[in-house]
């Protein structure tokens, strides 16, 4: 092997904190936070103990760091796509934008085509499930700024929604979204064919276009119930 092969090789192997946030995230997605100690990670990571608390402390430290590394850019992301859709003057055309805002980054997530983001999906859902109070701290942290943002976002589009009513239907977005990106197989059992569980752009197409047409409805009802108590 050559000087520059072997300085490549070097270059290429991941460092210690990515191998143990690797090891972390990987054995979490598969079990949750409460199953999975500090000693099985060291142990998946290939390095000792010592390694891992070195560089995190604790496993709520971990978890936390997991969750930055994908939600850092992915914020960042969909807030720039919302602002570019906060520019645009037709609501209905503002609203497609501002769900596609929420929706992408997701699909991009880091290491998406290694695996990452559905990883990262699964990983989101176990913790949701578990109802563990450090990771609900984390979660909020991670996301409620950028959500509050985007429902404000969406209220705008449809000012006479009740908020409450537009929070139901982002969090059925997001129970749709989690199932995107963690399962399409029953996707291609069931389209025999018309489309494909891994077309992403179809998923993120038909995500975007439902969900719309969901929040669109709440500006049809609302007007429904101003005439019915009008009557």
């Amino acid at each position: 092997m050559t000087r520059k092969t072997e300085r490549s090789s070097k270059l290429e192997k991941p460092s210690t904190r990515d191998a143990i946030l690797d090891a972390a995230e990987t054995l979490m997605s598969e079990r949750g936070f409460h199953a999975v100690g500090m000693r099985e990670i060291a142990r998946t990571a290939g390095i000792n103990l010592g390694g891992v608390t070195y560089h995190f402390g604790t496993k709520e430290n971990l978890l936390a760091e997991i969750y930055a590394r994908h939600t850092r850019p992915m914020n960042q992301r969909r807030l720039d796509m919302l602002a570019e859709a906060e520019r645009i003057s037709d609501p209905d055309d503002r609203l497609l934008a501002i769900i596609r805002a929420f929706v992408v980054p997701a699909f991009s997530s880091r290491s998406d085509i290694a695996g990452g983001g559905a990883r990262f999906t699964r990983l989101r859902a176990i913790l949701s499930m578990e109802g563990n109070e450090a990771a609900k701290r984390i979660i909020a942290e991670s996301f409620d700024e950028t959500s509050s943002a985007i429902i404000d976002a969406i209220g705008r589009c449809v000012p006479d929604a009740d908020r409450g009513s537009i929070v139901w239907r982002c969090h059925f977005l997001l129970g749709a979204l989690y199932y995107a990106l963690v399962s399409n197989d029953r996707i291609d059992r069931l389209a025999k064919g018309a489309t494909s569980g891994s077309d992403h752009e179809r998923a993120i197409d038909e995500l975007v276009r439902s969900s719309a047409a969901s929040l669109k409805d709440l500006a049809g009802s609302a007007r429904s119930g101003d005439k019915d108590h009008a009557a």
